[in-house]
């Protein structure tokens, strides 16, 4: 049948050695590991989010701002023992949780590594970090060994992820799948000694330029299905990468202007558990090196 682990469902035998939609086969290919200080505070603490990139992407959005992996250039293959052991180095460094980004094309792989490493002592929460197009089916295999969903909730409007994310379905199969991660994973658990995350779903939404609309959509779709018992985390950091000729309104970054607005929305709404960001964060410093350190 080949490959149906993604909406994609491009049906192609990766583990034959073929490419899928992602740009991969199916033997496990990352770009990093190490820890990480950028995510919200309650993901990185003090010490640093465990966060592995994988290389490939089922959504490949055209303004990805990990465009280097997410078009299959830069990794190195691993087995799955191996990932496990990662998973195990970056507890001994400390790391606040296991933070797997683009992980989707890999879940059977990065299951059977999830439990490889609890059975040699990892304890540290498991953060599924994604682009939220993902199949039901996919996450349920992931139920019991995620701790906390990270997805994104990109669009409403189905012009806009055709035209930035060739996903016209792009919505519907998002709202889905954070159903799905929704009964996995229920409210929000922090530590009460060190305010980390431990148990939750935060939905991140990218503002983009020129899209104030659609993204206040977003943000009412999130609050009126979930009201307080997820979190949502308000991004500004677009950063055009580079500049499209038939795309000019992704040519500059977000205002202060478009970015409060959609703040005093949230608010307005009734939001109470949000993230925002302060600060010139639209920047290619934000954008760790995929140098394959610690691999």
């Amino acid at each position: 049948m080949g490959c149906e682990l993604c909406p994609r469902e491009c049906h192609t035998d990766r583990s034959a050695g073929e490419a899928g939609y992602c740009g991969e086969t199916n033997q496990l290919r990352l770009a990093r590991a190490a820890l990480h200080m950028w995510e919200e505070p309650c993901i990185s603490g003090k010490t640093g989010s465990g966060t592995v990139f994988f290389t490939g992407c089922s959504l490949k959005c055209i303004f990805c701002q990990n465009a280097s992996i997410a078009s299959s250039l830069v990794g190195k293959y691993v087995s799955t023992d191996r990932l496990a052991q990662i998973f195990l180095e970056l507890q001994a460094q400390g790391a606040c949780n296991i933070n797997l980004v683009t992980p989707t094309h890999y879940v059977p792989q990065i299951a059977a590594a999830i439990k490889l490493a609890k059975e040699d002592g990892l304890k540290l929460p498991i953060v599924y970090n994604t682009g939220g197009y993902e199949k039901a089916e996919t996450l349920r295999i992931l139920e019991g060994l995620v701790d906390i969903y990270l997805p994104d909730l990109k669009y409403v409007s189905s012009r806009l992820s055709a035209r930035y994310s060739n996903a016209p379905d792009y919505f519907e199969v998002a709202k889905t799948a954070l159903a799905e991660m929704y009964r996995q994973i229920g409210e929000p658990v922090f530590d009460d000694k060190t305010g980390l995350l431990q148990r939750g779903i935060i939905v991140r939404h990218l503002l983009l330029p020129r899209h104030l609309t659609d993204s206040k959509r977003v943000v009412e779709y999130l609050y009126r299905t979930y009201g307080n018992t997820i979190y949502i985390s308000l991004m500004n950091q677009y950063t055009p990468i580079r500049l499209f000729s038939d795309r000019p309104e992704l040519n500059r970054r977000v205002s202060h202007k478009e970015y409060h607005e959609l703040v005093d929305y949230c608010i307005s709404l009734g939001v109470e558990n949000a993230f925002i960001q302060e600060g010139e964060t639209a920047s290619e410093s934000f954008i760790p090196p995929f140098d394959c350190e610690g691999i």
